[in-house]
């Protein structure tokens, strides 16, 4: 087993990783062709209470309220992202909510929201499976009778044909990111260097990724309650063909609270 902190996702959500995953998550097209693809699978209505879980600085929840929808929220545990999330609607005049929870014991009200988005391949960071299935669970309690969940996941075939123990891109003029990979049954377990041309190593540290295969996901969601459930593999968002490591190639789940 590969060492390495359970709880990594605490602390590597902050301004290293704005500037290391910016060509993701800092891309107002890619936002915006993501969110357009959201609208088109799930049949968005304007007034929808929606919850976009584990959703960042939220990105994709700030694209809907400057389309006019009139009840969303994000939920993520990093409160530097949550602030940055926050400060964007306060300067845009947007009524986007931004609340610092852990996913997995929202303290929200049951039943409150009628889709609930996990988008990025935000799913699957913890060491024991256990965890993820309590994400799950709690957007089941959340969802409304008939409402949808919707998962961003990374496409496991894709991966494991192409996968790649190194990549290195330049996040700007200054910081070079480089990742290495390792694979352990169905886990991704990475290293990132963060190296900037004028201070030196920035970041060094260990995450992980949990990957799911159609057949996984189906019996996992199953197993909480949902139903209607909908898989698509190869859905890419990048318009230039690069590796994004889990983000190059992604599998969308939907699934139904009956």
């Amino acid at each position: 087993m590969v060492k390495i902190n359970p709880d990594w996702w605490k602390a590597l959500f902050d301004e290293t990783y704005i500037l290391t995953d910016a060509r993701s998550v800092c891309d107002n097209e890619l936002t915006c062709r993501e969110v357009d693809f959201l609208e088109q699978v799930l049949g968005l209505e304007k007034s929808s209470p929606i919850l976009d879980l584990c959703g960042g600085q939220g990105r994709h929840s700030l694209e809907f309220s400057r389309r006019g929808f009139k009840d969303v929220t994000v939920l993520d545990y990093s409160s530097f992202l949550i602030d940055l999330g926050r400060e964007s609607a306060q300067r845009e005049g947007l009524k986007t909510i931004f609340i610092q929870r852990d996913a997995r014991d929202t303290g929200l009200p049951d039943q409150r929201y009628r889709f609930i988005i996990i988008m990025a391949n935000s799913f699957g960071y913890f060491l024991d499976e256990k965890e993820d299935k309590k994400i799950l669970c709690e957007a089941f309690r959340l969802l409304m009778p008939g409402g949808s969940l919707l998962l961003d996941l990374p496409n496991k075939e894709y991966i494991l044909k192409n996968f790649s123990p190194k990549s290195w891109h330049e996040a700007n003029e200054e910081i070079v990111v480089c990742r290495q990979r390792t694979l352990k049954k169905d886990v991704i377990f990475g290293r990132e260097i963060v190296i900037s041309k004028i201070k030196g190593l920035i970041r060094d540290e260990k995450y992980c990724t949990r990957l799911y295969s159609a057949k996984k996901i189906s019996e996992l969601l199953s197993s909480v309650g949902f139903s209607s459930i909908t898989i698509q593999k190869d859905f890419v968002s990048h318009r230039e063909n690069a590796d994004y490591g889990c983000m190059t190639n992604r599998m969308i789940v939907t699934a139904q609270r009956p």
